[in-house]
This record gives C-alpha cells, structure tokens and sequence, in this order.
C-alpha cells in the first residue's frame, strides 16, 4: 500500500535542502548582515535628493477654520491655488515656489485632524504637519528626513512672513522622533517584506531552474520520492529562513534605533506566513519550465525590479505620479510592505491585516497551482 503522505521523506528533504543553503557564504551575508548594513546606513544619514511634488498636512483647529487672521488660514486662502472642483480625498490648496535652477517645487496641503495626519505621516504620505497654535505656526516633521526639513526650510519663508506675533509667541518646530514617526521605523518594515520576496525569488526560483539545468531534478524523479514533497521542503526551507533573517533584523533595529512593533505581533506572524506564501506561489510559476539560468535570472528580474522600485521599500510610493498609485498598491510587495507598516506602526491587528492576508494567501495559491499545472521536471 503506497502511503500518501511519508513524513520521514519529507522530513529528510528538507533536512538535505537547509544544510545546502546554510553551507553557502553568500547566504549569511545577503540573508541576514546586508540588510542590517542597509538599515544602519539609511537609518542614520537618509539623503535623498528633494522631490518635486510635497503633501502637507493642515490640522482642522477652530482657530485655522474661523480666525482669518491667522498665518496659515490667511497663506492658504490668499495665496495659495484653491481646488475647487476635486473630491474629498483631493488636495485642497496648492501652491508652486519656482526654482529655474533647481526645478519648482508643488506643495500639495491636505486639511485632517491630528489622528489622520500622524498616520499619513508614519506611511510617507505626508511630509509635514501644520497646526496654528495661537497665532504662531507649528511645523511638525521628522528631523531626520531630509526631504521634510527642505520642505519646512521653503514653507517657513513664505508663511506668515512680515507679520507681527503676540508678544511671547514665535514659529516653532516640533520634532517627532517618537516611535513610528522616524524613517527608520518606515524603512525596516519595507526591509523584511522586501526580503520575502529576494529570498523566495531567487531561493525559490533560481534553485529550481539551477537544478533542472544540472539535470539534477531528473535525478530527483526518478527516486520514490513524492514531487510534491520536494516543492513543499524547498518552500519550507525558505520559510524558515526568511523568519531567521527578519528576527535578527527586528532586534537589530530594536536595540539600535529603540524601534518597537506597536500592533500585534501574532498578525505579524500570520501576515509574514501570507507574504511568503504569495512569492513562494510566485516563484513556483516562475520557474516552472526554463532549464536555462540566464533565462531565469531575466525572469527573476523582471518580477523583482519593479517591485523594488514601485513597492515603497526605501521611499513613500506616493511620490509617483496619481495615476500610478492605485496600480502600484495591488502590488503583492506594496500589499506586505503597507500591512507591516501598519502593525509596527500605527497598532494594526487583525482586522485591519485580514484583508492584506487573504489577498497574499490567494494570491500564492493561484500562482502555485498555476505553476505546478505546468511544472517541468527535466
């Protein structure tokens, strides 16, 4: 009687699979100390060159809806571009300092109350907080982030200027450097889903189509072995690495940077399972049929790069064009990267993550079996 399920079998591949991966140098490196030299790097000196267009967040106080005396109520409303014809969710002024040498730089201001502009912010949408506070305006923003302390250096020339406050108030910066307001507290988030899907991409895919063009996988078939056990070990293999690398960067950034995870950590784990899933269902269908390296190096690429640049790994994806923002967050990178986000910075748990985990798992499912459909052994 043939047994459906050999658990010996599956245990001994996947034993095989994880010492061939843990003998190799490149593994220690990339895995788990490039990421830690990244994070340091980008976490101590983020410098990057300014952007054209900034959004501003203008807090909804009784002063700036009533007073119109006030700095930021009078700068908005004189001499800023109202928009008149957009819809909620649209920028209300919008006001250009033109620069021929260094190029114009757009400000976009958004009225929100506090709660809203704090999560805009911790996401990257926002680059600066407004509030009026007696008179005198408030800049709130992170110290660290260069483009935000561009944009309070232009804004600060313009607003108010020439007007006499009351006694005892000035203009003030207000530095959030709390937990979940930092760059880091974004980068190291977009950091591990961005590990996700390099490991299952390049551990997932290239292993296979490695071994196809060593003829190994012929090999491989033609032992008792079950072929669906060797796809199940390789994935689990990844898995367990993925979950070593992403610990070691967590407690790195935790005791470097004092970062914490605000939201669940069980919806952290059930979201990080999800993400792999969705490449390891990926990569499957990836490299399903080439035998040729090269070929599956273009392949690799050609899902991971765009990803990498798109996803807001490194910077806030709402820098892109409007148009381009609805198709950059269906994105399965964008979708993890803004679910980790959301847990290690805005207190996220699983509600808010269920739907990001559904999209992920399903997403994997259909790509694996996709992939095993047409799944070439030699």
């Amino acid at each position: 009687m043939i047994k459906l399920f050999r658990f010996n079998q599956l245990l001994q591949l996947t034993s095989a699979l994880f010492r061939e991966i843990i003998r190799e140098p490149g593994v220690l490196f990339w895995g788990i100390l490039f990421p830690i030299l990244m994070s340091l790097g980008l976490g101590l000196a983020f410098t990057k060159k300014a952007d054209v267009v900034r959004k501003i967040a203008v807090i909804n106080t009784p002063e700036i809806s009533v007073n119109d005396t006030s700095a930021i109520s009078v700068f908005l409303e004189k001499t800023c571009e109202k928009n008149l014809t957009g819809s909620k969710n649209d920028y209300q002024w919008k006001y250009v300092i033109k620069d021929a040498k260094l190029g114009n730089s757009i400000f976009f201001f958004f009225r929100m109350n506090w709660d809203s502009a704090m999560v805009q912010l911790k996401r990257g949408t926002v680059n600066i907080i407004l509030k009026d506070t007696e008179g005198a305006t408030e800049y709130h923003f992170d110290p660290m982030n260069s483009d935000a302390e561009l944009a309070y250096l232009k804004l600060s020339s313009v607003i108010g200027s020439g007007r006499i406050l009351p006694e005892g108030r000035s203009d003030e910066i207000k530095p959030l450097t709390v937990t979940g307001t930092r760059y880091i507290d974004f980068l190291v988030p977009g950091l591990i889903a961005m590990g996700i899907m390099m490991s299952c991409m390049w551990g997932i895919s290239y292993g296979i189509i490695d071994k196809r063009s060593k003829k190994l996988l012929r090999r491989l078939v033609a032992t008792p072995m079950k072929k669906s056990h060797f796809l199940v070990a390789l994935i689990t293999v990844r898995l367990t690495m993925n979950l070593i690398e992403a610990v070691v960067l967590i407690i790195f950034a935790i005791l470097a940077f004092h970062m914490t995870i605000q939201g669940s950590i069980s919806a952290l784990i059930i979201l990080f399972i999800a993400g792999n899933i969705a490449f390891a269902g990926i990569a499957v269908l990836v490299s399903s049929h080439t035998s040729n390296t090269e070929v599956g190096n273009g392949l690799i690429n050609f899902v991971v790069m765009p990803m990498m640049v798109l996803s807001g790994v490194f910077f806030s994806y709402h820098n892109f064009p409007d148009w381009s923002i609805g198709v950059i967050q269906k994105l399965p990178l964008t979708t993890l990267a803004d679910g980790m986000r959301s847990i290690f910075n805005e207190g996220a748990g699983y509600a808010e993550v269920a739907l990001p985990v559904l999209i992920l798992t399903v997403t994997g499912v259909i790509f694996f079996g996709a992939g095993l459909k047409i799944f070439k052994w030699h």
